[in-house]
């Protein structure tokens, strides 16, 4: 792994080879379809990877070696693997934070963005998908729009560079049971590769309590992936890339639980006193299952000095929540079945005009039409009046409320730039982004972005940028809730402002400097500052676990970034620290989520956000013994730190839970011919120990601003697996 910033485009993708170039030609007078089929297949890469060049900015890059280094290789969930880069800090449901953003998390399949998705859980893309992957962050360059924390771009594997099959067995502790399968291969013309798997365990979410094991925590998902590309001729290429997420979780429980009726408007009310213990919180059953389906058709053409891809996209993906029926009424005060989705579509080009050797001219667009839809079915107390206190009252009976709402919007962004080597070792990139969306809200911005990058000596790289950064709040997770069906209800909210959710504009600046101190060690530190209007951020309100955007009227983040990296023969290790800072004052949309005090307190002072981490860190290592041999034997760990995420206290969001640090540890053995027979190749066993030392460490403590259970982080797991390729 390793980070550095990218100086210039020109040169730098020039002199990389692309993932399935082969290092060794074959003789200019025999040149085989198979070998003519990879160099094709490795100058249309090149071209491709220089559409969306990272001039300026920070990449972390993970190869194919490094995903195999991380425990638990590529059957490890994929947040796993980005928390090992720099300003990644983990939080409940598997959800990231990158340099103290709640999401604003930009996927992309082989420089393709993928809409945003209703997933939870987890990611619905796993990383057996990923020949290698990279996150981009900083001030990005003009083609980066509408996500832009951090850019995920995963290089799908395929059938030239990943060739053959491998079939897997991967389990252990708390029924953990992943068996999968892959293959692919290339044949004339046409180049393919499919893999697909399936998981079973009952770790699918954060335990809500620091035991061993979580009550009612089962989760089944199955992933399918398919690559196939057709290259026309030495500058043609037609690629269709699809997949299908489908997971189904348990909702743990956490026993003990004695405030029924949470809410503090009828916490005291004499139903609740009816109601106390009739229902046992170790006893209830909520399930949510979200699906998610994606399909890419891309064209890429070379034409002289031009280079272009343009594809076509389009991304469904459904969330749906089953409460306890009594149980969520009891506890809760109301019981509802949520359902939302989000269908898609919409295509991207890039191009590419080389003008002259030190002159680069890009332009591009991204455009999606989006259709959401949420509907609701809650039951829920009537209240029947108030008490002399003026609280509500309630009695036993409960009435139905239907509520939904459908709309269609669109999204769009365009840019052009230019990327200029004013001199050998001088770059400026410079260009213009025109963005705007037409859903819940209504707004559009253009955004000029700057960046220099300058490098003054043989492996010291400076670099400076400017970015305009433009929003849309998730279209999929904008409330169009109709309050007043509520009011006189066990649901009624404290408030009925609800300030439609606004685009966030912010002012981002980045600096930074990267240096390859001796042969195969580098290192880099980088700084930032985000200055925001109407920033964004997520929360889950109320027990269907959804989350719902929300505006403050100002934000600002700042923080930096020192990471360092050394490789050399069988050994390899890595380290990553980061400071960060993420504040956010007045509430101005969705208030009807918040309780009055908060909002009033937050309408004069600056708080931290609920995700803000002062300090995140991560490191690894690895070595491999006997590795000329046909045996070679691996041995890695890796470590996360995390200073805490935010809790309440004094103030909203004014604590934080305590620090921690957890190791894991992975040993690989690997046979490359243990039967002796052409069609079995090589056999790897493996071990992995999640959580090594066995710490309890919690992630949430339940208080916060949108925050919703206690999670506490997983215990020690230790899990076993078999491969073999053919």
């Amino acid at each position: 792994m390793h980070a550095q910033t990218i100086p210039s485009s020109t040169d730098t993708e020039a002199k990389k080879p692309a993932a399935s170039t082969i290092t060794k030609k074959p003789a200019r007078s025999v040149v085989s379809t198979t070998d003519e089929h990879i160099i094709v297949t490795a100058h249309l890469d090149r071209q491709r990877s220089s559409l969306q060049p990272s001039t300026g900015a920070t990449v972390y890059r993970f190869s194919r070696k490094d995903i195999e280094k991380i425990p638990g290789g590529e059957n490890a969930p994929l947040n796993s693997v980005l928390l090992q880069a720099p300003g990644v800090a983990q939080d409940s449901y598997g959800q990231l934070h990158i340099r103290g953003d709640h999401n604003e998390v930009q996927f992309r399949l082989d420089g393709v963005m993928l809409p945003e998705g209703l997933s939870v859980f987890g990611q619905a893309l796993m990383t057996r998908f990923a020949h290698s992957l990279s996150m981009t962050t900083g001030a990005l360059p003009s083609e980066y729009g509408l996500l832009q924390a951090g850019v995920i771009d995963i290089t799908t594997k395929n059938g030239t560079s990943d060739a053959g099959g491998n079939a897997s067995v991967y389990g252990g502790a708390r029924d953990y049971f992943l068996p999968s399968l892959q293959y692919g291969g290339h044949n004339g013309k046409w180049d393919y590769f499919a893999t697909a798997d399936f998981v079973h365990n009952r770790v699918g979410i954060e335990n809500p309590t620091p035991s061993f094991t979580a009550l009612h925590d089962l989760s089944n998902q199955y992933h399918v992936l398919g690559h196939l590309r057709y290259t026309a001729d030495d500058n043609t290429r037609i690629s269709f890339t699809a997949g299908v997420s489908n997971a189904q979780y348990q909702l743990p429980n956490n026993p003990g639980q004695q405030r029924q009726f949470a809410n503090p408007f009828f916490l005291n009310s004499a139903l609740s006193h009816q109601l106390y213990g009739s229902v046992d919180s170790a006893a209830l059953n909520e399930e949510q299952k979200e699906i998610t389906d994606f399909g890419i058709l891309s064209l890429q053409k070379e034409i002289g000095n031009i280079s272009l891809q343009s594809s076509a996209i389009v991304r469904y993906s459904s969330l749906g929540y089953s409460p306890d029926p009594l149980g969520d009424l009891v506890y809760n005060g109301i019981s509802q079945h949520a359902q939302r989705s989000v269908f898609s579509s919409g295509s991207q080009s890039d191009l590419t005009w080389r003008v002259a050797p030190r002159h680069t001219l890009r332009f591009g667009y991204q455009a999606y039409v989006e259709r959401t839809v949420s509907k609701t079915d809650s039951t829920v107390y009537s209240q029947t009046g108030t008490d002399e206190d003026r609280n509500p009252s309630y009695s036993g009976l409960t009435q139905s409320i239907h509520d939904g709402t459908g709309r269609t919007g669109w999204v769009y962004g365009l840019y052009a730039q230019d990327e200029w080597q004013l001199l050998k070792n001088l770059t400026i990139n410079y260009g213009l982004r025109f963005d705007g969306v037409d859903e819940y809200t209504h707004s559009k911005q253009v955004s000029p972005r700057l960046n220099i990058v300058w490098t003054p000596w043989k492996g010291g790289t400076f670099h400076i940028g400017y970015s305009r950064y433009f929003t849309p709040p998730p279209f999929e997770l904008v409330g169009g809730t109709q309050l007043g069906k509520f009011a006189n209800t066990s649901a009624a909210p404290a408030t009925l402002q609800d300030s439609m959710v606004k685009s966030e504009r912010d002012h981002y600046f980045d600096a930074g400097f990267s240096q390859e101190i001796l042969p195969h060690w580098h290192a880099s530190f980088d700084a930032y500052l985000k200055l925001a209007k109407n920033m964004i951020d997520e929360g889950q309100f109320g027990s269907p676990v959804i989350l719902s955007a929300f505006n403050y009227r100002r934000g600002k983040v700042h923080g930096y970034e020192f990471t360092t990296d050394y490789s050399y023969g069988p050994f390899s290790i890595y380290g990553n620290f980061s400071w960060s800072r993420a504040m956010g004052k007045d509430i101005v949309s969705a208030q009807w989520n918040f309780d009055p005090t908060d909002l009033a307190y937050i309408s004069r002072n600056w708080i931290h956000l609920d995700h803000d981490q002062r300090w995140t860190a991560s490191a690894g290592g690895s070595y491999t013994a006997f590795r000329h041999t046909g045996h070679p034997l691996r041995l890695s760990t890796t470590m996360v730190y995390g200073s805490g995420l935010r809790e309440d206290a004094a103030v909203p969001n004014g604590g934080s839970v305590p620090q921690y640090v957890t190791f894991n540890l992975a040993v690989v053995q690997t046979f490359n011919n243990l039967f002796h027979t052409r069609y079995l190749k090589g056999t790897e066993l493996r071990l992995d120990v999640t959580n090594l030392f066995d710490r309890r460490y919690e992630l949430r403590s339940g208080s916060g601003i949108g925050v919703g259970a206690p999670q506490y982080g997983l215990r020690r797991t230790i899990l076993t697996g078999i491969s073999q390729r053919f």
